[in-house]
């Protein structure tokens, strides 16, 4: 029996919102000469089920490929600057790894970003695979990264168990999905949840896998 843990990265694995918003309110300057926005409220504008970002931060009513392009540009040096693992994620993956479970990362974020921020932070090589929404063309809730990593472990629902880790109810929702399990992380940039396991640290994952 194999067991399969599927983490978010932002606001799961890693602190990124400073440098997340240092980029936004970049091209909000220089793009639209608009005020910068806080921390607080981009966060929570990343986490909303339902939200038209481009009109949250560019006043846009689609991403216009100048705000993309600019951002991306910018994200790539900047993404490298501020993110932290958060305390104890780096304890649980070398658990994790002790125990033979198998571990990759799904995130909304392009691929290229994922990989940087988490070989700078020294944990790229505890996962089998690093997916990003770009690598399926579809972002959470949508099932498509968890069932591209699920195929590559030749997952079978009868014999093996699997769960996504993460900090917002697109995570959990692609879990429903993908239909398997889901653990919602309580120290990420959602602080509460409705779910049936809830963890407020990442040594209380070891209880649940």
């Amino acid at each position: 029996m194999k067991k399969i843990v599927i983490f978010d990265m932002d606001g799961t694995l890693i602190d990124s919102k400073k440098d997340i918003t240092i980029s936004i309110n970049y091209v909000r300057k220089k793009n639209h000469n608009l005020p910068p926005l806080s921390e607080e409220f981009i966060v929570e504008a990343i986490n909303m089920e339902v939200r038209n970002l481009p009109e949250l931060f560019y006043n846009t009513k689609v991403y216009e490929t100048r705000d993309r392009e600019l951002f991306e540009r910018h994200y790539k040096e900047q993404c490298t600057q501020n993110p932290y693992l958060y305390e104890g994620i780096l304890e649980l993956l070398i658990q994790l790894k002790k125990e033979g479970v198998y571990l990759s990362v799904a995130t909304n974020a392009p691929t290229v970003f994922a990989k940087t921020m988490l070989s700078h932070l020294g944990v790229a090589k505890f996962f089998d695979l690093i997916v990003g929404a770009d690598r399926v063309h579809a972002s959470k809730p949508d099932p498509a990264m968890l069932n591209y990593i699920l195929s590559h472990y030749d997952y079978n629902a009868m014999k093996d168990s699997a769960w996504m880790i993460g900090d917002n109810s697109k995570d959990m929702q692609s879990a429903a999905n993908a239909h398997i399990k889901s653990i919602f992380a309580a120290w990420g940039f959602s602080a509460s949840a409705e779910h049936p396991t809830v963890v407020k640290n990442p040594k209380e994952v070891l209880e649940n896998v």
